[in-house]
């Protein structure tokens, strides 16, 4: 594995400074696709990440990255409800995470370990 240059360490470090600062969705947009998946989850936990800006950081492939999306207290139950696996077999911390977040705002779920209300 290569090191990092000094340089590149400046500028992870602004980028983690800058994703943990930003004030609204525009200025954490820059970050869906950064290539450090701890910045993009240092993103996500921001506190003035909105909903939209959310269930994107959801798509991400990294499951610390979902993780930080659930553990944000301005997430939608919309996204928490996408986090869940229907494939027991496939199912992991993510999965366990939203069911409980969802399970505090009175989801109900079945003996399949999805919502009751689910379509």
């Amino acid at each position: 594995m290569v090191k990092k240059t000094t340089e590149q360490k400046i500028a992870e470090g602004r980028r983690y400074i800058a994703a943990s600062g930003a004030a609204n969705a525009d200025e954490l947009e820059p970050f869906l696709t950064d290539p450090n998946q701890a910045i993009r989850a240092t993103a996500a936990m921001n506190p003035d990440a909105d909903a939209e800006i959310l269930d994107r950081f959801a798509n991400d492939k990294f499951w610390g990255v979902r993780m930080e999306v659930v553990r944000n207290a301005n997430v939608s139950q919309t996204t928490l409800r996408r986090l869940l696996e229907s494939d027991m077999r496939k199912r992991g911390v993510v999965h366990h995470a939203a069911r409980a977040k969802l399970e505090e705002l009175g989801v109900e779920f079945g003996v399949d370990g999805m919502p009751e209300d689910a379509v």
